[in-house]
């Protein structure tokens, strides 16, 4: 998965790299709701679930905004200032939507959550974004005892 996320960020873009600074969190978040999507899909698939529905019903308790909010409360504590100040204000942006199944808070976290995700990638810093998505996993498997 690594590789696939070198290969997707091209390292060598240093104008992304400066960018990420400048980023919108909502710009940020978007992305990083599609790289943590990716990872969980191919956690899942590799740990053996082969059933669309089972990949599914299983990748819901990792991506679902309270499952975010739970994750990213967890790892605060190991949050650089920097990161966790990503999280802040991807937090606090105005949602474009209202959120179906979640409540407003964990969904403003899942958002941070996200943003940091987003802004890890576009940084460039993957073995970080790697780590932080390895830590989730194993968050919501202790919680659910998988």
């Amino acid at each position: 998965m690594k590789d696939l996320i070198k290969k997707i960020h091209k390292l060598d873009d240093v104008k992304i790299q400066k960018e990420a600074k400048l980023m919108a969190p909502l710009t940020l978040a978007y992305m990083g709701d599609a790289i943590f999507e990716a990872y969980i899909r191919n956690y899942l698939i590799t740990k053996g679930d082969s059933l669309v529905k089972a990949l599914h019903k299983n990748a819901i308790l990792y991506v679902k905004a309270k499952a975010q909010a739970e994750i990213v409360h967890e790892l605060e504590k190991q949050l650089t200032e920097e990161e966790w100040g990503i999280v802040k204000k991807g937090r606090n942006q105005k949602p474009s939507s209202s959120p179906k199944n979640a409540d407003m808070i964990d969904y403003k976290y899942a958002t941070g959550f996200e943003s940091l995700l987003g802004y890890l990638f576009y940084d460039g810093k993957i073995e970080r974004l790697i780590e932080i998505m390895e830590k989730s996993v194993e968050i919501i498997n202790e919680k659910n005892n998988n």
